[in-house]
């Protein structure tokens, strides 16, 4: 009785007296330098390694992750720092950096040579698969690999011709549609025939090799070693269009010479080789 008697009392002495004196014993504590030397001890004791060691051993980290994730509080704070403006200025900045776009230009070189890469060996094996009587070692390009390097720069003959074509066609839409079909047709022909000729004399001339032979690793070749003439080159080109025409038969001899050259090559008087077996 005696207790609950003095119970009030010295609840009321404590709210009024001891409370605002721990107060304000504590702020003056940490006014001064006790939060420094309480968070360097626990630094120097190691105390937030060994509490997630302990949550970590306990399984206490991964629910309390767990739950963060599953919350739609945390969802909502995602979607909101995803949209934020300072996100997207950060991510275009960040796209428009040179580091990044070196960064991807060279992961895109890597994977296109890798490619290549590929691609060459798999046409030297069906060259030795297809013509047995040349060593793989053979200096002289075999027939798919000549095949794919001319497929490669029809393709890019293609699409130059289209964009020739386009801006002829722009021009004729201002002057008046050409008349007949079959002049029409005529005329695209032969303009895309110029066009290839011109091509791949261009290049043959220029640098021995086209941008498809470039990626094949071959070249051509006149007897002295260099790049054909021009002379060789159109005739080479004519060469060409006539082994093209009957079904590719001129490239049969390709399978028969000892050098492996074709209808364009004895015409010229050219060989294509290997660039990298070129001796």
């Amino acid at each position: 009785m005696a207790a609950r008697a003095s119970r009030g009392p010295l609840e009321a002495a404590a709210d009024e007296h001891l409370v605002p004196e721990l107060s304000r014993l504590i702020d003056r504590a940490l006014a001064q330098s006790l939060p420094e030397d309480l968070v360097h001890s626990l630094v120097q004791h190691r105390v937030p390694e060994r509490i997630a060691d302990e949550l970590a051993r306990t399984g206490a980290l991964d629910r309390l992750l767990e739950e963060a994730l599953a919350s739609p509080r945390t969802n909502e704070l995602v979607d909101r720092i995803v949209q934020s403006d300072e996100m997207r200025r950060a991510i275009r900045e960040l796209a428009a950096s040179p580091e990044v776009r070196q960064a991807v230009a060279k992961q895109t070189a890597g994977m296109a040579e890798e490619l290549a890469i590929q691609v060459r060996a798999w046409a030297h094996r069906v060259d030795t698969r297809i013509d047995r009587r040349h060593a793989l070692a053979t200096a002289y390009a075999g027939v798919a690999t000549r095949a794919i390097a001319l497929t490669l720069d029809l393709l890019l003959v293609v699409a130059l011709f289209t964009l020739l074509s386009g801006f002829v066609a722009l021009i004729s839409s201002l002057v008046g549609t050409l008349r007949p079909a079959w002049l029409v047709g005529t005329l695209l022909g032969i303009g895309w025939g110029l066009v290839a000729g011109a091509y791949l004399a261009f290049f043959w001339t220029v640098a021995g090799r086209t941008p498809g032979m470039y990626l094949l690793h071959i070249r051509v070749r006149d007897a002295s070693g260099g790049s054909p003439s021009l002379v060789r080159a159109v005739i080479r080109v004519l060469g060409t269009w006539i082994s093209i025409v009957p079904f590719f038969a001129g490239y049969l001899p390709v399978l028969f010479d000892a050098r492996r050259r074709g209808v364009p090559d004895l015409l010229a008087g050219t060989e294509v080789v290997y660039s990298d077996r070129d001796g």
